[in-house]
């Protein structure tokens, strides 16, 4: 395995003000399956999988530059014919 470009160590503060760390890497290329890929920067935290399954957390600018939109709705993602520049 190689070693990111940079790495960082952070201290997060979660939606209940409890204090975590993580670590910040990147760049990276992330691809959401059925989107263009990209390359940016992720960050890793100690998590506990749900039935055994890791449920990552995608944030809004990986989804916006991956052309991808949230359909409330459906639960799902679409793709997004133009990216926003406001």
């Amino acid at each position: 395995m190689g070693q990111m470009a940079t790495s960082q160590d952070v201290s997060l503060e979660t939606a209940d003000q409890s204090q975590i760390h993580g670590e910040i890497c990147g760049p990276v290329r992330i691809q959401v399956e059925g989107f263009r890929p990209i390359f940016n920067e992720v960050l890793f935290v100690d998590m506990h999988p749900e039935d055994g399954v890791y449920e990552p957390l995608i944030g809004y600018i990986v989804l916006e530059q991956s052309q991808a939109g949230v359909d409330m709705v459906g639960h799902r993602l679409v793709h997004v014919k133009s990216m926003d520049l406001k």
